[in-house]
C-alpha cells in the first residue's frame, strides 16, 4: 500500500497557480485527461481512472484509497492496479457493483520537492489546485505536512478555498 498526504481547494486562477508552480521550479509533466468512475465500496473509495495525453490513451488505472474528509492536509492510503484495457474493466465494474459517479477532468501535472501539483479543470465542479506529498523513505507524514503547509502559503490558498471531500463526491450522484 502506498501513502500521500494531499491537500484540495478551489482555485479561482488556473493560469496565476501555473505560474506560481513555473516560479517555484516544478517540472511541468504534462496535461492529462481524465474520467475517473467511481464504484460503491464497503470501505474508502473505488474508481477506475481513463487517461489520455495528447488524445493517445494511456493505461487506465484501478485506485482503492482510503482518506479522511478535513480541510487540512490528509493522508491517503491507497492501492494503484495499472489496466490495459479500461474500458472491459468499466464495464464488468458497473455490471457488478454500479456506478456511484463519475469526474471528468483535465489534470495540468507538477513535480516540486516530491509533491505532485495538479490544476484541475473539472466538468461541472470548476477548478481547483491540488497537492500530494509522496511519503516514503526520504518523506514522512510530517514532513508531508510542512509541504504541503508551504505550498499552501506560496499558492496563497484559504481556508475558505480548501475541499474537504473528493471530485466524486462533489459531482451529481448517479
Amino acid at each position: 500500500m502506498s501513502r500521500n498526504i494531499e491537500l484540495k481547494a478551489r482555485c479561482a486562477d488556473l493560469a496565476a497557480a501555473a505560474r506560481v508552480a513555473a516560479d517555484l521550479g516544478a517540472a511541468r509533466q504534462g496535461v492529462e485527461r481524465q474520467h475517473d468512475t467511481y464504484f460503491p465500496a464497503a470501505d474508502g473509495r473505488l474508481k477506475l481512472r481513463q487517461r489520455w495525453i495528447e488524445g493517445r490513451s494511456l493505461p487506465s488505472e484501478l485506485i482503492w484509497y482510503r482518506r479522511t474528509d478535513e480541510n487540512r492536509p490528509r493522508p491517503s492510503d491507497y492501492t494503484l492496479v495499472k489496466i490495459e484495457n479500461g474500458p472491459e474493466l468499466r464495464a464488468a465494474l458497473a455490471g457488478a457493483l454500479g456506478i456511484v459517479a463519475e469526474v471528468v477532468k483535465e489534470r495540468t501535472v507538477y513535480l516540486h520537492d516530491n509533491v505532485r501539483i495538479h490544476l484541475d479543470e473539472v466538468r461541472d465542479l470548476g477548478t481547483f489546485v491540488e497537492f500530494e506529498a509522496i511519503v516514503d523513505g526520504g518523506c514522512d507524514d510530517a514532513a508531508g505536512r510542512a509541504k504541503l503547509d508551504r505550498l499552501r502559503t506560496v499558492f496563497a490558498i484559504a481556508a475558505d478555498q480548501v475541499v474537504r471531500a473528493s471530485y466524486g463526491d462533489l459531482v451529481p450522484r448517479r
